[in-house]
Parts: structure tokens; sequence; C-alpha cells
């Protein structure tokens, strides 16, 4: 009855488009495709402040639920006011109707996982593990299952965890507070930075999958094949419409702003870039739609949850190289301000859960300043108009204890995705029992006929769903039988196969699969050489060296490119690297030189860079660049390469473009600021090269001036080069303090704003630029900034003219 009147009110305003359908619920006005319907599943009294959410094998759906307090994360933690309700829908009519506090007492929770009987809540610091033990539907045992041990106050500290396809679990660390971890026989791993972390279940092998200077990693969605992808906040500096967005998290890969959490993680080259960008969105809940039930064109696509925007977005990968294009459309829109989806989750019947936390919210949250507790949340069902309903979605009736390894192989290409992810986990719980069923499975070749259940009959062929599978569940088992099965299927001719089967060498860094990696390297498509040769960074081989280095010698996307050039470092053999440096490809001279200076003990040279700085290839000499930037204790060896450069007789507008921006990024280096001030002081140097010195003084961004500069300065200010005097006023107005003995530079900068001469554009810098601001202005000087205020005049004059008498600091 309650179902059959929610579809009433819903069908009673229903408005049919094209392309778009209109259902109001609960204050909501709401948009979805054409050919799909909304409804409200759970709500008020049940789950009142929904945040995230995540089912059991039996359907029973566990949702960590907010008391509404935005209170400070000291109180938060001491109070522990939220909680985890189950909810039930114990008649089967799709709506849940039945609501148990499963475990009370909880800091915020941002992450829900069900995995092995046990629940997972990241509730920061910590990732706890809720047990309930005697069946009674709550959680009598808790287990503090991952400390994290930083808390800050802006909610971004820990999201997650996530159950990744190979069984290790995976969550995501944002705030940029400062934690450490042993690591038993390495040096403990200590940062800041942004992170998606991994670690197997038992909380053993802890590694950094993924490294940012964003500030918000929220959710991982796993693609067939095992790739990351996941939704984060200030993926950049906001700018155009950009901020926000969905990331390829590529291992080893740094990503987001460039910010000095950074500095201490190695990188190899420019930042990783944007899979798509959402803009301001504040995007959190992502998952991957594994069913066919929407339609084929659904299959594997991705929606996620647009905190801000009030929708919930599709995204269609399609691959691009070793990464992907994205395609992106709004799914679920609403009208309403105070909806707020935060999760979005596939029920096994094929249609989707939507979770809507209400208006509570404002932690950080520049657009969620109002506080409305009492708007409250809800959870809501979209399902495909018409879609064939499936039977025993979750195999509930199938004898699942009972069943022999080989009969529950048979389930890993079943058509229901829930059953397919109870067979992968049932499997794994058998270990190496297991092998030989997955091996059969692996054996065959092309499609599996399933004739219904644990009595289906398996024919000569196998998909690749079930192949997948079988790799998946291979992934979670210890052992060299596992180890030599997965092997099996390194050449397998379909590609998503290849790439799972390399992704659970990578993870158990088998070493014994070296020569297949190495086939692989050389004779895959890029998506594949790039999981091989995560594989191979993670071994460790130096033997794989050359092979690398002769792969990063072809072109390739910016994303293989990376995952070559970190192999490298990771293997750290310097010596076998360097000989990438004497390559005839620039592309290989270029990953040799950024893996010798990013890997521990490279021992990379300035000698060995500095040839380079000059090379015709722009992307190696772009490398050089960005190395030599990265050294300011190279400035001494460095000079006499650049002094040369300076004093050349002719120079190519590039190579001088070059020069500028390699000295610009390193004038904070003592030596290479007193081979500036010489510069600026000799009077034998060309005209071109005192410009290049004044532009890369204004490009440097130092805040004070260095006082070695000064007198230089003051010298180019009195030229009769109208461009020279243009280029050091420039640089002048760069610095935000002058030191003590800048007196020089200050009349030099008065005498350029007095002559009348001189463009008034440069002459109101030069006031601008006048160190500690304007303190009198002559009549003469003032007449000149009124004239500059006329509207006959420039804007951009005027605004400089109003500019430097709003900032004068004039004395009576």
């Amino acid at each position: 009855m309650k179902r059959s009147v929610a579809i009433l009110l819903a069908a009673l305003v229903f408005v049919c488009s094209s392309s778009a359908a209109q259902f109001k619920l609960s204050g909501h006005n709401f948009t979805v495709p054409d050919g799909f319907e909304i409804e409200q599943v759970a709500g008020p009294g049940l789950t009142d402040r929904p945040i995230v959410a995540d089912f059991d094998e039996q359907g029973r759906l566990y949702v960590a639920d907010s008391s509404g307090s935005n209170d400070k994360v000291d109180k938060q933690l001491a109070e522990k006011p939220h909680r985890i309700v189950r909810l039930e829908d114990t008649d089967g009519d799709g709506l849940f109707d039945k609501s148990t506090v499963f475990a009370d007492k909880m800091m915020f929770p941002e992450g829900a996982m069900w995995f092995n009987g046990s629940l997972y809540v990241g509730a920061p610091p910590s990732i706890w593990k809720l047990t309930d033990t005697d069946g009674d539907g709550v959680a009598d045992k808790r287990e503090e299952w991952f400390q994290g041990k930083t808390l800050t106050g802006c909610a971004n500290d820990m999201h997650g965890p996530y159950l990744g396809p190979d069984g290790w679990i995976y969550w995501c660390k944002g705030a940029f507070a400062k934690q450490t971890f042993d690591r038993p026989g390495k040096a403990p791993f200590v940062t800041r930075a942004a992170h998606i972390f991994r670690c197997r279940p038992d909380g053993s092998g802890l590694e950094a999958v993924m490294t940012g200077g964003m500030d918000n990693p929220v959710e991982v969605a796993f693609t067939p094949g095992g790739e990351r992808i996941f939704t984060t906040t200030f993926f950049q500096h906001p700018g155009g419409g950009q901020r926000d967005g969905l990331i390829h998290a590529i291992y080893g890969g740094v990503y987001g702003k460039n910010h000095d959490v950074l500095d201490d993680h190695p990188r190899t080259g420019d930042l990783m870039p944007v899979l798509t960008q959402l803009g301001p969105a504040a995007p959190c809940g992502l998952t991957r739609y594994a069913s066919a039930v929407f339609g084929k064109e659904y299959q594997d696509n991705l929606f996620a949850c647009l905190f801000n925007l009030h929708k919930v977005t599709r995204h269609v990968l399609k691959p691009r190289g070793a990464t992907f294009d994205c395609s992106d459309s709004d799914f679920l829109v609403s009208d309403n301000p105070d909806f707020h989806p935060t999760d979005v989750l596939e029920d096994a019947d094929g249609s989707l859960l939507v979770i809507n936390t209400g208006g509570w919210y404002k932690i950080c949250c520049p657009t969620s300043q109002l506080w409305k507790p009492d708007v409250l949340g809800a959870i809501y069902r979209i399902r495909r108009v018409g879609a064939p309903k499936i039977v025993d979605p979750r195999g509930l009736k199938l004898a699942w204890a009972k069943a022999p390894c080989g009969e529950l192989a048979k389930l890993l290409g079943d058509d229901r995705p829930a059953v397919r992810k109870r067979a992968i986990q049932e499997l794994a719980k058998q270990g190496n029992e297991a092998v030989p069923a997955l091996k059969t499975i692996l054996s065959l070749s092309a499609k599996r006929i399933r004739e219904g259940g644990l009595d289906g009959v398996l024919t000569e062929t196998a998909s690749a769903e079930s192949r997948r599978n079988a790799l998946w569940t291979l992934a979670r088992i210890d052992g060299t039988s596992a180890r030599e099965a997965v092997r099996l299927t390194l050449t397998d001719r379909d590609d998503r196969v290849r790439q799972v089967a390399l992704h659970a060498v990578s993870v158990w860094k088998d070493a014994a699969a070296l020569p297949q990696l190495l086939s692989v390297l050389s004779t895959g498509s890029a998506e594949v050489q790039r999981v091989a040769a995560e594989a191979l960074g993670r071994i460790g081989d130096k033997s794989a060296v050359p092979a690398l280095l002769k792969a990063a010698s072809t072109p390739q996307d910016r994303v293989l490119e990376h995952s070559l050039t970190f192999a490298l470092i990771e293997i750290a053999d310097p010596a076998g690297t360097a000989g990438g440096l004497h390559a005839a490809s620039p592309r290989a001279q270029r990953a040799a030189l950024v893996a010798l200076d990013q890997m521990v003990g490279g021992g990379l040279k300035p000698e060995q860079v500095t040839p380079l700085l000059a090379s015709s290839d722009p992307a190696l000499q772009q490398a050089a660049s960005w190395i030599v930037g990265r050294h300011p204790d190279w400035g001494a060896a460095l000079g006499g390469y650049f002094r040369e450069k300076l004093s050349a007789p002719s120079l190519g507008d590039a190579d001088r473009t070059a020069l500028q921006g390699q000295l610009a990024q390193l004038a904070g280096n003592p030596s290479i600021q007193e081979l500036l001030a010489t510069s600026l002081g000799e009077t034998a140097l060309s005209r071109s090269s005192h410009l290049t010195v004044l532009r890369a003084i204004g490009q440097a961004g130092l805040k004070e001036a260095p006082s070695v500069w000064l007198a230089g300065m003051a010298r180019l200010l009195a030229s009769p080069d109208g461009e020279l005097v243009r280029q050091a006023v420039a640089a002048a107005r760069s610095f935000s303090t002058v030191p003590t003995g800048g007196a020089a530079l200050g009349q030099a900068l008065w005498q350029v704003a007095k002559s009348s001469s001189t463009p008034d554009d440069v002459r109101l810098d030069a006031l601008a630029a006048v160190p500690g601001g304007l303190k009198t202005i002559e009549p003469e000087l003032f007449d000149f900034l009124r004239s500059n205020l006329v509207p006959a005049k420039p804007v951009l004059l005027r605004s400089r003219a109003a500019s430097v008498l709003g900032k004068a600091k004039l004395t009576p």
C-alpha cells in the first residue's frame, strides 16, 4: 500500500518530455531522464540525516546517520553524537520499513563499508570495525581497525573505507595534517599531503596509491579492470568555473594544486591531469553501475553526487591511451537548495539509491553556511520504467554454505552483480582450495552459458566477466598456486582481463612474472603497458630498467609516461638508469633524467643536466629546467653555465625565454642572486641580456628584494633605453618590501615618475613601486596623478592612478 501511494503521488505531477521526466516528492521537484522514475524509500523516523551507506549480503542497508551537530571536532570527538542505523525492507516492496540502531556514540561518520560480516566505518580520526556477534542487529564488538591520529576542523581528514576488487581496503586522507606510519623493514612513511591509502584487511602492507595537493579526496570507485576513479574538491585553485573534479588515480601519481605538502614525494614531472572538471560542485559519493538493468549504455557508467549543485551526474568513460575520456551529463536534479546528495549506490535489483543528507551540514562549507538541522534528509530509489524484474537478485536462495568451489566458480559470470560479488568473497574465503576451480575458469576462452543457479552447466567457454572475477578472487588469495594461476592469463586476448591479471601481479609483487611483464611492456596496449610498468616498479628488479627506458623512448600520453618513469624511480638503479641520458630518444633521456633526480640515491649532478637546458626537444628542455628549479643547492655549480648563456652574443627568442624562466626559478638561491646582481651592473652585457635579467627578477616572485640587486636596478632605471626602464620598474613592483638601504632605488623610481617623456603607465608603476609607499607628493606629480583620473583616460591608467593615491601614506 505504501509503495502504491508513493508512486501515485509522483504520477499526479509527472511531466514527460522527449528527454526528461519530473517528479514532485517531499518538497523537491526532481528531474530524471525520460524513462526513469523516482520514489522515496526511507526518511525521517527511519533515518533523519543519512550521510553514507552500504548493503550487507542479505540486503540490509547500514546508514551513517548524523545528529545534525556542527560542533567543533574536539567536542564531537568527546560526545560522539552520531549513529549507524540498519534499515530493512521486511515485505520486499522496495521501501524500507524497519530501522535498528546498529551502533550509537559514533564520531562524525564519513564512510561505511560492509565486508566479511562486519561494518567498517570511517569516523575520523579512526576507522572502526563494527560486528554484531549475536545476531540481534546491534554491533556488540567495536575494534579500532585504523588510527589516523590527526583531526582538523573541516571534516576532510578521512573518507571511506572502500573495498577494492582486489580485496584491499582503500580510504582517503584530505586535510594537510602530518601523519606517520611505521613500515616493517622500511623507513616510516611521513606525510602531510592528501592521499588514497590502501592496506590488506588485516591492516598490514599500508601504502599510498595517490598523492595530492588537493584538499579533500572523497570517494573511490573501481572500474571492471581495477582502475581507481575518485571525487575531489579543490583539485585546483578556483577560477574560470573550475575547481573540483573526477580523477583517474594512477599508482604513484601526484595530483592537485602545487603545494608544499608535495615537496617530499617523488614526482615524474608536471602534476597529473584531471579526468573531468566539475566546477565548485563539492562532489562526494561515487559509484560504478555494474548492472545492465538501466540498459547496456549505462553499464559501467559512473554516478557522482554533487553536494553544492543539488544533483547526481552521469559519467561515461571511454578508453583513451592509458587513461580515459569522460563525457558528463545530469542524471538526477532537484530544484530544492536543501537537497544535498552525499552518497549513491546500486541495489541488487539494478535500481540506484541516492542519499540526501538534508540541510544540517555547514562545517567549512562556503555554500552551506545556514545551519538547518530541522531540514531532514531521505533516501530515494531511481528505477528504469518497465525494466525486467530480477529473480532472487542477491542469490539468497542459493546454498552458499554448502556449495563446493567448482559450483561457486560458475557464479563468477552470473548476470546478477550482487551474486558475482558474493561468489568472489566466498571463494576467497576458501583460499588455496579454490584455486583449481578458478584455474578451470581461466583456461576457458569465450563465453559461459549459465542454465540456472548452482546447478548451471559450465560449457567449454567462459566469459571475460568470469575470467576477470576469477582473477579478482585469486588476488585475494595468498600462495604459490594462486600466483601461478594468475600468470596463466597474462597473455589473455582480452585487454581488461590482462589488466586485472597485471594488477594482481602488482599488488603481490610477483617476481616470477617478470619475463611476461617485459613481453607485455613491449607488445601490449597503452593501458596494459601502464599496469605492467607499475608491476615492474613494485617488484624492483634492476633487469627491467633497459626495457622501461626502451618503452619510454616511444610516444606516449602523460599517464603512461608517468608509470614508466615512476617504475624507474621505484627500482632505484642509478647506474642502469643513467644509461638513458645517452639514449637516442629525447623521451628516454627525459625519463632517465627525472627518475635519477627523484629516486633515492639517484646522485644526479648539475653537469648532467645543464647540457639539456639547451636541448632542441621542448619536453626534454622543460624537464631539465624543472629539475634545475628544484635544486637551489646547485646555484653555485650552475652559475658558470648561466653566466655563459647571458654573455652569449646571440641567443634565440625561445632559448632566451627558457633562460629567463630558469633564472626566475632559481632566484632564491644566493649564488644566482649574486650572478644576477653582477649582470645588472655589467655595462658590457648586451641590452637583451639586461632585459632577460630584469624579466627573470620580475617573474621570480620574491617578496623581499635582495639587497645585492638594488644598486644595479637603480642604474638601469636611469638608462635612456625606455624598454630597460619599463622592465626595471616592473621588477621593482614585484617586491612587497625593500630592505634597509633601498633609498637609491626609491630615488631612481622618483626620477622615472617625474620624467614627462616617460609613458604614463610606466610613471604610475614607478610611483607604485616606491619603497614604503608615497609619503609626500610634489605638486607637479599630484597634477600628473589627477590628470590620469579623468574619464577621457583609459580605464587601466585611471585604476593605476587611483591605486597610487589610495595607498599613499602622506604625512602632514
